[in-house]
């Protein structure tokens, strides 16, 4: 029966022109549409028999086979799993894949089927409710080919209840699926952008994968850059969504699916973040609620069968994380923290606290200590691995290559101080929103509702002033409009075409369903900064080294009740994460929940006035800077040596021009 079970598929394979390595050559489409469909049916079914998979890496495009332009495509992310490789071909969709075996490594195999073939998908991320999903579909009569892989119940989930499947799935994920009886490719991205996806139409194909440098391998994607996205990095540090570096290419944001059938694209969201706030709870109670669901999220981001470790860093979120993956293992876990050659204030603390967790849960820990010829040492390949000029946080490469040689699977603190409230715009919502209440008076103000500014009250009227919370808030970028115009050539201010970082905040604010302040000013943070650079960093320099980072704080239950909240109980009079510290209370030392922490951030500013100072002269010289000339040599000259010279600091600035500087200098334009 097996024998005559292969002769079988062998000869379907012949017929339909299919290589060794599953490879299906051009056909030409001649037939009806019941004998094209039949064909893509039957395409489907046999490459699927043993097809290799990712759940990290993917890439495609529809209309005509190309296998050489393919494998470039999986070639380019081979970082993000170097596994295994799989090319999927049919005459009217290609998929590549690079696989980072974390779960069912022996059996798990993508592209995933339904029974008849015709629905395939493929992903990258992890499915947390998988085994649930698939007890339920088993239920209504779906049949599985895998033991335990998560990404099968996709194509089933899809099947059964259509777009809706999204919002049954608690992961994260970016995933294609090609529906062979519509001829329709769906893509979409997890809920809060914790996995990446860019696409680009050229004519009638539609191109996609995890990263730009896979949809840079076809010749016909033009590098031209995107000027106005390019207005937008020097304020936000990074692109923000649904631009791109490059014109023509675009990413999915957060909770977004895109449908391309016969040539139409269309657009639109599954999920988006609710700040409203309507839990009725109090501080006690919902305190023992978030425990709760922190744990649960902990636990369910543990599934894997590879060793997991985690970031340590010596402060609040990823000190929880460590210690509910500890008391829940039967193991030691790996834990993993970063420290430095030179002696910063504040960096001492860090090291102190990651050790006393270390400690107190037993981990087996590791402090990985770089200094400034790292990250000099670094610079080109961080620059490869984002595809963008980016100078937000890097240190997380560096971190995640220590765990790269120990484990396959990290797990972060990272979307804390995104839902919590921790930044400078968070700390300053409140006593904004109160001194605007009062027209900026401050006769007879409660210091308590300016704290923590209660004593610098010039500093919080000097922002008022600038106008509304948009206005304020871009006050508080790294280059505001009116900055940008005097860093800026004539030539770049005419290329950016009038754009308006500040115009682009108000429209994020605009979609804020709630009149808290800090549930506001978070709401912008979750739909802006949070995907666009704080997840982008962790993806990007974690699969870099090929290690899959996994944020239980932004489990969707998680997330999705602690937005709810009011404000109040996440800044209480200027304490930040209030309520979080208050759920953790008794898990870890009072000392360490109510210390200040910095965390993985590199101590760029000093270095930038010493050991990276000739770096940033060769870097910003006047003769590099004319290569493009978009910014005013004299302006970032004077930027430079001012910093140099201890006049002021402007670090953060700095390496922002060299970040962009070292972009450009990569590209073929």
């Amino acid at each position: 029966m097996v024998k005559h079970a292969e002769e079988n598929r062998t000869r379907t394979l012949s017929r339909l022109g299919v290589h060794d390595d599953f490879q299906i050559k051009a056909q030409e489409d001649q037939g009806s549409d019941r004998q094209d469909d039949e064909t893509a049916y039957l395409l489907h079914r046999c490459c699927g028999l043993n097809a290799e998979i990712t759940m990290c890496g993917i890439c495609g495009f529809t209309g005509s086979p190309d296998p050489s332009m393919l494998r470039r495509m999986t070639d380019r992310i081979a970082h993000r799993g170097p596994d295994d490789v799989s090319h999927f071909e049919t005459v009217y969709l290609s998929l590549g894949m690079r696989r980072l075996a974390i779960v069912d490594v022996a059996g798990g195999g993508q592209p995933l089927f339904n029974e008849d073939g015709r629905l395939a998908v493929v992903f990258n991320g992890e499915i947390y409710n998988h085994r649930a999903l698939r007890t339920e579909l088993e239920a209504m009569g779906h049949r599985f080919r895998s033991d335990h892989a998560d990404g099968e119940v996709l194509a089933h989930a899809y099947e059964a209840w259509g777009e809706a499947f999204l919002s049954r799935l608690q992961g994260m994920f970016s995933l294609a699926l090609w529906d062979a009886g519509r001829r329709r490719l769906f893509l979409a991205r997890d809920r809060v952008g914790i996995k990446p996806l860019y696409f680009t139409r050229q004519g009638e194909r539609l191109l996609f994968a995890s990263e730009i440098k896979a949809l840079l391998a076809d010749p016909a994607v033009g590098r031209e850059p995107d000027y106005r996205a390019l207005y937008h990095y020097f304020s936000f540090k990074n692109v923000p969504a649904p631009w791109s570096a490059y014109a023509g290419i675009e990413q999915l944001r957060p909770g977004e699916w895109l449908s391309y059938e016969y040539g139409r694209i269309e657009r639109g969201h599954w999920w988006r973040p609710d700040f409203s706030t309507h839990v009725g709870l109090d501080e006690a109670e919902a305190a023992t609620e978030l425990r709760c669901l922190l744990e649960a999220a902990v636990e369910s981001h543990r599934q894997a069968d590879v060793p997991l470790a985690a970031y340590l860093s010596g402060g609040l979120d990823s000190s929880a994380v460590v210690a509910l993956l500890a008391r829940s293992s039967s193991t030691p876990i790996q834990t993993f923290s970063l420290v430095y050659d030179d002696d910063f204030p504040g960096k001492a603390a860090d090291r102190h606290w990651a050790r006393e967790v270390s400690r107190l849960y037993g981990t087996e820990h590791h402090e990985c200590r770089i200094g400034a010829a790292d990250v000099i040492a670094s610079l080109e390949a961080v620059q490869t691995a984002f595809d963008e000029p980016f100078s937000g946080v890097t240190s997380t490469w560096f971190v995640t290559r220590a765990i790269a040689g120990h484990a396959k699977v990290a797990l972060s603190g990272d979307g804390a101080d995104e839902l919590f409230g921790s930044y400078l715009p968070h700390r300053l919502a409140q006593p904004l929103h109160y001194l605007a209440a009062r027209d900026g008076r401050l006769e007879g103000a409660d210091l308590l509702a300016l704290a923590p500014f209660a004593e610098q009250t010039e500093y919080l009227q000097g922002l008022l002033a600038r106008g509304d919370e948009a206005a304020r808030r871009a006050g508080l970028l790294l280059w505001d409009d009116a900055d940008k115009q005097a860093l800026f050539t004539p030539a770049m201010v005419e290329l950016s075409g009038g754009a308006s970082s500040e115009a682009l905040l108000r429209d994020a604010y605009a979609g804020a369903d709630t009149d808290d302040p800090l549930n506001r000013a978070l709401y912008c943070d979750f739909t802006t900064l949070l995907p666009d650079q704080v997840l982008a960093f962790v993806d990007r320099l974690s699969m870099a080294h090929s290690v899959e980072v996994r944020p239980p704080f932004l489990d969707h239950p998680l997330v999705e009740f602690v937005q709810r909240l009011p404000g109040t109980m996440k800044i209480r009079q200027g304490r930040v994460k209030h309520l979080l510290k208050e759920a953790v209370r008794g898990l870890l030392p009072d000392a360490l929940i109510d210390r200040p922490k910095e965390g993985f951030v590199l101590p760029l500013d000093a270095w930038l006035a010493g050991p990276l100072a000739p770096m940033a002269r060769s870097l910003l010289a006047p003769d590099r800077l004319a290569r493009h000339g978009l910014l005013r040599p004299e302006a970032v000259a004077g930027l430079l040596e001012a910093h140099i010279a201890g006049q002021a600091n402007y670090g953060p600035r700095l390496w922002n021009l060299m970040q962009f500087q070292l972009w450009w200098e990569s590209q073929t334009f």
